[in-house]
Order: structure tokens, then C-alpha cells, then sequence
């Protein structure tokens, strides 16, 4: 029994799916798919340039593309389905791909989108997110009550809170949070995801996300806004519009899915982001990435033994 793991904006890399494309029948066809909805796709994944790839439009199709894939390739390769699943922000569009809420080409879109509205909601350099880390949530909301244009995006770890909002507002949150002792890493984001700021992104998705059909998942997905798993289509639609704007509960999500017997997770896409917010979260959990041919060896070995 294992919970499937889909990674969210910053685990981008270029040369990202290329080597389970080759080694693979299965991401190659997820791939080709891919490129046929999104022309150019695949080139802008595997050369760059970076600058380009980092690009939120072009990031989010591209992670969501690599997600599939290697989901797909361990399913071919004799992995079963799992229990559960769950996906970082973005990622969460790509767990319901893999459990057939939505299909690949419409997510596509949609996520392209998704990320175009984002970017174009706040204008470049009026937002920020950071990072707080070595502090806890309750010390952060402490510190955040009165502060006007900043709130929390994201509960990445115990110890790891993403804040999000106008620039002025979140630099003057991280001098106070320093105060308290926290570490505070400002992001290399183009815009203040996961706050209130993004509205206009989310009302502009909604009518795109209504002209297309979900479908009951195959296994439970999380929401990102609930922290619980989700099978209604309807509901699915509309806390996938509300996660926009709303914080991604991840800790909450984790500790869930742990309750439910879940000991060992698999995070399929670019990078090890989640497999590292898994240990740091859950002491006694397992987690492995699978994004090339030889990782995805290794969690078959595992899921066998």
C-alpha cells in the first residue's frame, strides 16, 4: 500500500522526462500526447532554456507532463495503482490525470492556462513569497495578525511555512519574523501564489474549467483546500478553483494519509521536493522519487519486497 505523490512549481529541471521517454512505451506515448496538445512541449522540457521553462504557462504543463509519465512507466512496468494520492498546488491537476478525473490533453490546457492567469492576476515585482523556516506555524500567525497583504500559502513541514502577498507587506513580515529567530528565503516566483491576490486568476479559470467533463477519480485524491480526500467531480471542480487562492494544507495531508495505514510514498515527476517534506514530516514513512529509468527500478524493488 502506497500514496501516489505529484510535485508542484519549482521542481522544473530542464532535461525533465527525457530519459523515461526513451526507456519507457508508456511515458513516451503520455509524451507524444503531450507535444500534440501542446506543440513545442517537449523541446521547451528536454533544451530550455531555463528562463523560459521557469516560465509559470510554460512550467506548469511541463511538470504536469513529467508527472503523468513517470506515473504511467511504473504502472507499465508491473507497479500497481495507489491507495491514495495527492499533489503539491499544480501537482494536484496531475494526480487527477493519473486517477482519470481528467483527461491529459484538457488538464494541459487548462493548466497552461492556469498559469498564464496567475502570472497576469498581480503584475511582476508588486508580489513575493518566502519562506519561514525553524518556526512554528502558531509563532507565524502570531506574527502575521495586523499585518494587512500577506498570508500563509503554504504548510509545507513543521518547521516550513510558505508566506505569500504584496512585496512590501511579506518583506515587512520577514523582518519581524527574523526577530523571532526564524530563517526567511525569499522565493525566485514571478508572482503571490496561494493568497488572495490570485482572484482574478481563479475567476477567469472558472470558465474554462466549467466546458470540460470530470469524471469520478479511480482512487481518492486529496484536496489541497480540504486536506481530505475528494471523489466527488463537482466538488472536485470547485476546490480546484478555490485552491488557487486558498494554502496548500500539505502537513495536514501527510498526517492523513499516515492515520489511514499509508507507510510508503512515491513521488513521480521531476525532483524530490515531497520525498524530502515526507521525511521531515513523517518519522517513520518511506518515500522515493521516480523520475529516470533507475529510480523507478528502485521502487518496484521496494514495492515487491
Amino acid at each position: 500500500m502506497y500514496a501516489a505523490l505529484f510535485p508542484g512549481q519549482g521542481s522544473q529541471r530542464v532535461g525533465m522526462g527525457r530519459a523515461l521517454y526513451e526507456a519507457s512505451a508508456a511515458a513516451k506515448e503520455v509524451l507524444d500526447r503531450a507535444e500534440a496538445a501542446l506543440p513545442g512541449l517537449l523541446k521547451l522540457m528536454w533544451e530550455g532554456p531555463e528562463e523560459a521553462l521557469t516560465l509559470t504557462e510554460n512550467q506548469q504543463p511541463a511538470l504536469l507532463a513529467a508527472g503523468y509519465a513517470a506515473y504511467r512507466a511504473f504502472l507499465e512496468a508491473g507497479g500497481n495503482p495507489p491507495a491514495l494520492a495527492a499533489g503539491h498546488s499544480l501537482g494536484e491537476w496531475t494526480a487527477h490525470v493519473a486517477a482519470g478525473t481528467l483527461e491529459l490533453e484538457d488538464a494541459l490546457r487548462l493548466v497552461r492556462l492556469r498559469g498564464r492567469y496567475m502570472q497576469e492576476a498581480v503584475p511582476v515585482g508588486e508580489g513575493a513569497m518566502a519562506a519561514v523556516l525553524k518556526l512554528p506555524l502558531e509563532e507565524i500567525q502570531k506574527v502575521l495578525e495586523g499585518l494587512e497583504g500577506v498570508e500563509i500559502a503554504n504548510l509545507n513541514a513543521p518547521e516550513q511555512t510558505v508566506i505569500s502577498g504584496r512585496r512590501q507587506a511579506v518583506e515587512e513580515a520577514a523582518e519581524r519574523l527574523k526577530e523571532r529567530r526564524a530563517r526567511v528565503v525569499f522565493l525566485p516566483v514571478s508572482a503571490p501564489f496561494h493568497s488572495s491576490l490570485m482572484a482574478p486568476a481563479r475567476e477567469r479559470l472558472a470558465q474554462d474549467l466549467a466546458q470540460v467533463p470530470l469524471k469520478r477519480p479511480r482512487f481518492p485524491v486529496y484536496s489541497n483546500v480540504t486536506a481530505r480526500p475528494e471523489e466527488d467531480p463537482e466538488r472536485i471542480r470547485t476546490l480546484l478553483l478555490e485552491q488557487i487562492t486558498a494554502p496548500v494544507r500539505w502537513v495536514e495531508i501527510l498526517r492523513d494519509m499516515e492515520a489511514r495505514g499509508v507507510k510508503r510514498f512515491l513521488e513521480f515527476g521531476s525532483g524530490e521536493v515531497l520525498k524530502g517534506l515526507v521525511s521531515r514530516t513523517l518519522k517513520e514513512a518511506q518515500a522515493l522519487s521516480v523520475q529516470d529509468p533507475d529510480s523507478l527500478k528502485k521502487a518496484l524493488e521496494v514495492e515487491r519486497a
